[in-house]
């Protein structure tokens, strides 16, 4: 009897610990969650940055204001902070943190006669502040090699619904900013959470383009292919094919639209003839936590922007956006930059194939650590065809008479970066590296539910909850 009673006590000593275990597990982490908005009119602040101080772990509201961030528990009598440029900052420490009430952000702008009077030595003019932002790259930009982590949201949607979700954990290694980013910047896929794939396969498009480029076939016409002679397996490796060329992070990081890390690259675009593509009007002073920043309209210069993207037509654009840099360091903030068709051949081109003027829509922000500024999170969206179908002056009626639906010919890709922490340590670096890197996004993975528990990511929006819901209920394209 003492032997069963011993066993018992043992065995309940144990549940008993497990459970403390599991506990002391989930209380490891703080998970903060609340909505941003502007104290006036109560519209949710998008794109607010939320950190804890002095550390590399944050996040950015979404469109609806909201945000989710997990903290580790050990850090929970530092402080976090809240703030979005033109606003104060919001400061507690974590563990006196309210989630019951909304985060109420308060208008601040400096004086603009005030900062550009105050010396004679300083920029004056937008082209001025810009071009002395450029050449303190060297000294704003981190200059020894680090990782970040961070998450990935790629989307791909016409007007209506989802057709295409991929979101994944992701490493960048940057030796530095001195260094090329063709060979010096690496990215790894680490985990996938979601993938779902319901584009249509019937893609006569990319086929054509994937026979052009790799099979040489330089006059072959989508019009002229016939789908019943295709197999399916071979129109799905075409859109692989045209995946990896256009929406890879391969373009987005080492390419030119990384204006900032990429600057000092040949024929970057924001390179030594930055003032032959681009013009900037000093517009306002702003605040961010605390410090002044120009805010700077960007415009069109006397030659038109291009891509010279290989075996696709990326040229004959203006730019348009803002760009903010602070007033202390003329380190960039941030940049919102669009590429519009300008040129008379690119203006037709994306009417008939997109039907948008806007190609390329960019925003990158930067987050200051160490003295050093690194990227904290990237958007990019850009047109795309999917079905050429009829560009003929009949093709409304065409369309209409055979039951058609246009808004299947468009598509509109979305690629969104979120960096959540820091890496500079020497030998984490190094032990990272040695292992084997791969940036492919579109193949799927098992999904890793410890390795998410208490991953960051950036909050979906409610609506797209909800496409992401509907797009998750339905097959993938290539199960067919």
């Amino acid at each position: 009897m003492s032997m069963i009673y011993s066993k018992s006590v043992r065995l309940v000593t144990a549940i008993i610990l497990l459970g403390c275990s599991a506990q002391s597990i989930a209380q490891s982490e703080i998970e903060l969650k609340n909505t941003v908005v502007d104290f006036l009119t109560f519209a949710p602040i998008e794109s607010a940055s939320v950190y804890v101080k002095n550390t590399t772990i944050g996040t950015i509201t979404n469109t609806d204001g909201n945000f989710v961030l997990v903290v580790p528990r050990s850090l929970e009598n530092d402080t976090l902070i809240i703030s979005s440029i033109g606003y104060k900052s919001f400061k507690t420490p974590i563990s006196e943190f309210d989630a019951a009430t909304n985060v109420f952000l308060e208008e601040d702008i400096a004086s603009l006669d005030e900062v550009v009077v105050v010396s004679e030595t300083r920029p004056k003019t937008g082209n001025d502040i810009v071009l002395r932002a450029i050449e303190r790259l060297e000294f704003n930009l981190p200059d020894q090699p680090y990782l970040q982590k961070g998450f990935l949201r790629h989307k791909e949607r016409n007007t209506f619904e989802y057709k295409w979700l991929i979101e994944s954990a992701i490493t960048m290694y940057d030796s530095s900013y001195a260094s090329g980013a063709a060979d010096n910047l690496k990215i790894n896929v680490d985990e996938v959470r979601k993938s779902y794939d319901l584009r249509e396969i019937d893609s006569l498009f990319s086929y054509a383009s994937y026979l052009k480029y790799n099979a040489n076939i330089r006059d072959l016409r989508s019009a002229n292919l016939r789908r019943d002679t295709i197999k399916t397996a071979s129109l799905v490796e075409a859109i692989r094919w045209n995946d990896r060329r256009v929406n890879g992070l391969d373009n987005l990081f080492r390419g030119k639209l990384n204006l900032v890390r990429n600057a000092n690259e040949r024929f970057a675009l924001f390179g030594d003839d930055v003032l032959d593509t681009h013009q900037f009007e000093l517009d306002t002073i702003l605040v961010d936590n605390g410090r002044k920043l120009y805010k700077i309209k960007i415009g069109k210069s006397t030659e038109f922007v291009g891509l010279n993207t290989p075996n696709i037509y990326n040229e004959g654009f203006e730019a348009k956006g803002w760009i903010y840099i602070y007033w202390d360091n003329y380190a960039i903030k941030k940049i919102d930059y669009e590429l519009v068709a300008a040129s008379d051949t690119q203006k037709r081109r994306s009417k008939s194939l997109f039907n948008t003027q806007v190609n390329h829509k960019l925003i990158i922000s930067y987050k200051e650590y160490n003295d050093k500024m690194y990227p904290n999170y990237f958007y990019y969206e850009t047109p795309k065809l999917v079905q050429t179908g009829d560009r003929s002056s009949d093709r409304e009626r065409n369309e209409k008479a055979s039951g058609r639906d246009k808004e299947e010919q468009y598509y509109f890709t979305i690629q969104e970066v979120l960096f959540t922490e820091i890496v500079e340590d020497p030998e984490a670096v190094s032990a990272a590296l040695d292992k084997k890197w791969s940036e492919d996004i579109f193949s799927t993975r098992p999904y890793n539910k410890d390795f998410w528990k208490n991953y960051n990511v950036l909050l979906e929006s409610e609506e797209e909850e909800k496409l992401i819901r509907d797009l998750s209920k339905r097959a993938s394209l290539y199960k067919q």
